[in-house]
């Protein structure tokens, strides 16, 4: 941690570079060190890797999760909460998907929570790669599993960041893991038929944004509209052909 503060202090200082730095903060990163980090960086992360002490016993038996991971976290987030003194500097983590045998309902949870309570900025996920030897092979539809494991945990993310759902809003199948044949927006939307149909020129933002096949440039711009005159089609707002098949089935303008 010393030689990665050090370095941005050489690019800040000797060499009087303003531009963008992140830097990583170590598990078990000393108060002193992380702040350090704040004061030389415009981002800082720590990746939480799995969601909680469970899992995480089993990667390591050397490192503990409330004090290497936790703690340091709690204390990027407090310090660069709104109106604190590092608030310009943004914080991310990550979690290593499927490295302990946990289920995407925990990840989720997890996520929202670093979101709502800890204002962290972004939470990356990165599918867990087995370690490769002389004996090992490479199971190709294990490895794909993680993979799509991974594109809807960043869908989720989506929902969570941009959609303002909440975790607990989120499907999950028996096994407590994403359905991998179908987006989560959809997954919620097949689970709630009651919610449907949203009136386009009624419907506040939040409403809006649960319509399968628009997202928020296409909810920005039905509210702009529509301030100046009723919708009457999906061409209003510049969706023709396929692509207006999908909400189609979920909204009215009438």
């Amino acid at each position: 941690m010393e030689l990665l503060t050090a370095a941005a202090e050489i690019l800040r200082k000797k060499y009087q570079y303003h531009g963008y730095i992140h830097l990583k903060i170590i598990p078990g990163a000393s108060q002193s060190a992380i702040r350090r980090a704040m004061q030389l960086s415009n981002a800082v992360s720590l990746n939480i890797e799995v969601p909680g002490a469970v899992y995480f016993a089993k990667l390591s038996n050397y490192k503990r999760f409330d004090t290497d991971i936790v703690a340091p976290i709690k204390y990027m987030a407090e310090h660069t909460a709104k109106g604190a003194e590092f608030a310009r500097v943004k914080c991310t983590t990550q979690f290593i998907v499927g490295a302990a045998d946990e289920p995407d309902r925990d990840i989720v949870r997890y996520t929202g929570a670093i979101y709502d309570r800890l204002k962290f900025k972004r939470v990356y996920f990165s599918a867990y790669q087995p370690p490769k030897s002389a004996d090992f092979k490479l199971d190709d539809g294990a490895n794909a599993a993680r993979l799509a494991r991974e594109h809807r945990l960043y869908q989720t993310d989506f929902l969570l960041r941009k959609y303002r759902f909440k975790a607990d809003e989120i499907a999950f199948n028996d096994d407590g893991n994403l359905d991998l044949t179908v987006d989560p927006k959809q997954r919620w939307a097949d689970l709630h038929p009651e919610f449907y149909p949203v009136k386009v020129n009624l419907a506040d933002r939040e409403a809006l944004l649960r319509i399968p096949g628009i997202g928020p440039a296409h909810v920005k711009r039905i509210l702009e509209r529509r301030r100046k005159r009723r919708l009457q089609s999906w061409l209003d707002i510049g969706l023709k052909g396929r692509n207006a098949l999908k909400p189609m089935r979920y909204a009215v303008f009438s």
